[in-house]
């Protein structure tokens, strides 16, 4: 009932309705208003472009005057004057060069990465075009089609780095470095000198500067189980071992071999009766080891700073930015980071504990028109987002776009940082919370969880493990709750939902109420004590309550497994996105058991077309799996 009343329904009348459902007991879980969404917040607004013009967007960089560069994988460069006006004007300053996916700004010339170089570009008569085009250093390219390259970033020096993706034989999922430095991260000077700076990268698309430091984010597959923001330091392993072919050069910071690896974790080479590589699944029986096992081993390896769960908070992570001063309001200083796969952005604070990087992050913006590739700030303020989809496919389903991003000035309520502490974590919010619900163990709910490190295509979710809240302190001002929490795992992965708690003055519901924090740290210092806090718990019967409708469930029921899951992730109800449709597997008449072995080890061939395979999920209990499959097949029924 509570959901179809109006935002702007008087105070008044809303805190006597509120006052009356308390009265018959219901539970704070339907005592919110219809929950604000994104949307309220932040606005995609699309930036126009002439009639034509593909932006396949590959490379975005802020001009000095606030015009934007703009490159893309079909080899143009634009310059967009006015960008962030109703008429911006496209002026193309270059083409014909090869899948151009980054740019940077330097004393008056563009750099761009084409796939087997680095380039500067130089409008020497001034006459809008560029007609300088020099080679400031190349890399060995094998004509393998997935050999992209990503950057360049400026160092703080005025120096770039520049990342390296793998080239894909037939037997994809184990990508090859087939010529030397794929799989890297190349560190280049202005005079054409270049210091291989780092290894391990699988698919490295989003590579980013922050505050003068190297991160960046790659894409899941084989190696990696999922995205993650990772720091880039020279000498650094950052998981996939096909590139240390080459850690036998001489200019190499690295001596760590494949081989090494390999000794600790099968490779899973595998083969068929007819000889031909197959590839591997995931094995829900056997043991395996995590990436922070296999640095006690390794210590070159680079464990995440931040993991940003699969299917969760993206399929295929690129560009990190961070919120510049007096932008989006409470989130100044955080990061975004974007998804290609799921046409989105997902916010990240960062903290550091014990010399260590770690932090939480949301979901903070879905809707983009195709793949979140290229993140740029504008002067003012907004924040541009270069957009791809033709052969990688996303949500979005345009093949292309320029969008922009901006905020309204009204601040959403949402958790605004979650930090460590030594018996648990602290949540700052962005507005007062109802200190009724807060003080209530039942809002809250803490577990754990990691993935395996291993040469199988992703990873499902493993060790899971519930962590109690077993006391909650609230600050007087509303504004933070700090928590006593059981079961803290270092190097785990902690999903932190607060359903229950509720703004002060409106009772919302928060806009994200999980985050995922990532503990690579457990901090020193001071815990609470049991007498400080509160330990009301009102769960219990409400729990007793909440069984499942028996039969066929309807979407609205079914939805929150599908988000539970990720299958939302890549799978819309009624059409294609990065997977089929819903409706679409209805209409092939798999009986449920058959859906769930699918579900627990996909056949990618039988769906052909689709460019990103669908990844293991024997973590979904058979009884979900059952609810899920038996909906999906009722969507045949009413076609």
């Amino acid at each position: 009932m509570i959901a179809f009343i109006s935002r702007f329904t008087s105070r008044r009348f809303k805190q006597i309705l509120l006052a009356g459902l308390v009265l018959v007991g219901w539970h704070s879980a339907v005592l919110c208003q219809e929950p604000a969404k994104e949307e309220d917040f932040f606005k995609i607004n699309k930036v126009r472009s002439p009639e034509g013009t593909l932006l396949e967007v590959g490379g975005l960089c802020t001009l000095p005057n606030g015009d934007l560069a703009v490159t893309t994988r079909r080899g143009d460069i634009f310059i967009v004057e006015n960008p962030t006006s109703a008429k911006p004007f496209f002026r193309k300053f270059a083409s014909g060069l090869h899948e151009v996916l980054g740019v940077a700004y330097k004393n008056g010339s563009l750099y761009v990465v084409q796939r087997g170089e680095l380039t500067r570009l130089f409008d020497s008569n001034m006459d809008g075009k560029a007609d300088v085009f020099e080679t400031v250093y190349a890399w060995p390219i094998s004509g393998n089609y997935h050999e992209y390259s990503f950057g360049p970033k400026l160092a703080p020096d005025g120096s770039f780095f520049v990342t390296l993706n793998l080239g894909f034989p037939a037997a994809w999922w184990h990508p090859e470095s087939m010529v030397p430095w794929r799989g890297w991260t190349l560190h280049i000077f202005d005079d054409g000198r270049m210091e291989p700076w780092a290894a391990g990268m699988r698919s490295p698309c989003g590579i980013s500067m922050i505050d003068g430091e190297l991160f960046y984010t790659d894409n899941q597959g084989d190696w990696v189980a999922s995205g993650s923001i990772m720091p880039v330091k020279k000498g650094a392993f950052m998981g996939h071992p096909a590139s240390l072919v080459w850690t036998g050069m001489k200019n190499s910071p690295l001596s760590l071999t494949q081989q090494q690896i390999f000794s600790k974790v099968n490779p899973r080479i595998e083969f068929g009766p007819d000889g031909e590589q197959v590839k591997p699944e995931n094995k829900e029986s056997e043991k395996f080891l995590t990436a922070f096992e296999m640095k006690k081993n390794i210590p070159e390896m680079q464990l995440p700073a931040v993991w940003l769960p699969h299917g969760i908070l993206g399929i295929s992570t690129s560009e990190i930015v961070k919120v510049p001063k007096g932008v989006f309001g409470p989130f100044e200083g955080q990061l975004l980071v974007g998804d290609q796969g799921q046409s989105k952005l997902s916010r990240v604070f960062m903290e550091t504990v014990n010399g260590v990087l770690q932090g939480c992050a949301w979901d903070f913006r879905s809707g983009f028109q195709s793949g979140v590739v290229r993140l740029a700030w504008a002067n003012d303020g907004s924040l541009f987002i270069g957009e791809t989809n033709r052969g990688w496919g996303s949500a979005g389903d345009a093949n292309e776009g320029l969008q922009r991003l901006t905020w309204n000035n009204r601040v959403p309520f949402e958790m605004r940082t979650v930090k460590a502490m030594p018996d648990g974590f602290e949540i700052e919010f962005t507005k007062p919370v109802d200190k009724k619900y807060a003080a209530d163990l039942a809002s809250y709910a803490i577990e754990s969880f990691i993935y395996k490190y291993h040469g199988v295509y992703g990873s499902p979710p493993v060790n899971k493990q519930k962590c109690v809240v077993k006391g909650v302190k609230v600050a007087a001002d509303g504004m933070s709750v700090r928590l006593i929490v059981s079961n803290l795992r270092q190097y785990y992965i902690h999903t932190i939902t607060l359903d229950g708690i509720r703004e002060k003055e409106n009772a919302y519901s928060l806009v994200h109420p999980t985050g995922y924090y990532t503990l690579n740290n457990i901090p020193e210092g001071a815990k609470l004590s049991m007498k400080e806090v509160s330990t009301v718990n009102t769960a219990k019967p409400i729990m007793a309550a909440g069984k499942a409708p028996a039969g066929t469930a309807t979407y609205a029921q079914i939805k929150p497994l599908l988000v539970k899951y990720t299958c939302v992730a890549c799978h819309n109800p009624d059409k294609k996105q990065v997977g089929p449709g819903f409706i679409d597997v209805a209409k092939r008449n798999y009986p449920v058991d058959k859906i769930l072995q699918l579900i627990k080890n996909p056949q990618p061939q039988n769906w052909p077309g689709y460019a990103t395979p669908m990844a293991p999920m024997p973590q979904v209990p058979a009884t979900d799996a059952r609810r899920i499959a038996a909906w999906i097949n009722s969507l045949d029924d009413k076609k």
